[in-house]
């Protein structure tokens, strides 16, 4: 295997077709997002997408999966988490998210209420959370951590994720994360030859290596305008033959390359 192959890469879906698609394409894990308490709020819809997966549509994402697992991001924790979780699991799910938490009380709520019944993903975006990280990997439970760039850079008011990328804070998170051996992930991936992205995707992909991580999510762009109109097979091989590429050319192209990308981010930041 290699560092490209063995890279995990995840697909938010509830359109059974487009799980059937990325399951056979080999796509990692797919499912729904279910996060829904405050995301309005945060996030201005007529910009960013906002999911509107329900939980009844998890059966039908299920029954499409021969090779990927079943992965599901849940609402933040609220008063009735006990009860959506409780449900995820019921339905199969093998690994939970859980965003937009603050304190190393919610994150150790989640990691209990899912008692070893699933894989734990803690999506940290928010700067609470990052700024308590050392605190969080200390707790027992946790299967990985990802850095979820586009509420991150929101709740710190920058002007857009890829600051995040080339301020070096996720390079902090990252030391952080992997000294604890917990696996680290960040963001989502493109295309790699989609010409429609403000930043060119190879430059993105350049950092997975240069921090050590070993998923992302598998952004909407990847598959749109209409999945049926790609070979998605093909653009997952290309992705891992980029992750490989990037991962075997060296410290020293990867630093050439978060160069790159911090003259393309300041000539987009406004």
């Amino acid at each position: 295997m290699s560092y490209g192959n063995d890279f995990v890469l995840t697909l938010f879906t509830n359109d059974p077709d487009l799980a059937q698609v990325a399951n056979d394409a080999g796509i990692n894990r797919i499912g729904l997002d279910l996060e829904k308490i405050g995301k309005e709020h945060r996030q201005d819809a007529s910009k960013a997408w906002i999911s509107d997966h329900q939980a009844h549509e998890i059966q039908a994402i299920r029954q499409r999966l021969t090779r990927s697992a079943l992965f599901t991001r849940t609402n933040p924790i609220h008063d009735n988490s006990h009860y959506e979780i409780n449900y995820l699991l019921d339905q199969g799910v093998n690994v939970l998210m859980l965003p937009m938490f603050r304190t190393v009380k919610e994150a150790a709520t989640f990691i209990e209420l899912v008692q070893g019944r699933a894989q734990v993903s803690l999506l940290v975006e928010t700067a609470a959370a990052a700024m308590r990280l050392r605190e969080i990997i200390q707790l027992s439970g946790i299967d990985e951590i990802h850095v979820g760039l586009n509420d991150l850079y929101l709740d710190m008011k920058l002007s857009n994720h890829f600051e995040m990328l080339t301020s070096g804070l996720v390079d902090m998170l990252a030391d952080i994360v992997l000294s604890a051996g917990i696996p680290f992930g960040f963001a989502g991936i493109g295309r790699i030859n989609d010409n429609r992205l403000p930043i060119p995707a190879d430059l993105i992909y350049a950092q997975y290596p240069r921090l050590g991580a070993t998923r992302a999510l598998v952004s909407r762009v990847f598959y749109t305008p209409d999945f049926r109109t790609l070979d998605l097979s093909n653009e997952v091989k290309a992705a891992r033959a980029a992750l490989d590429r990037w991962h075997l050319s060296g410290i020293e192209q990867q630093m050439d390359a978060l160069t790159l990308l911090r003259a393309k981010v300041t000539q987009w930041t406004v």
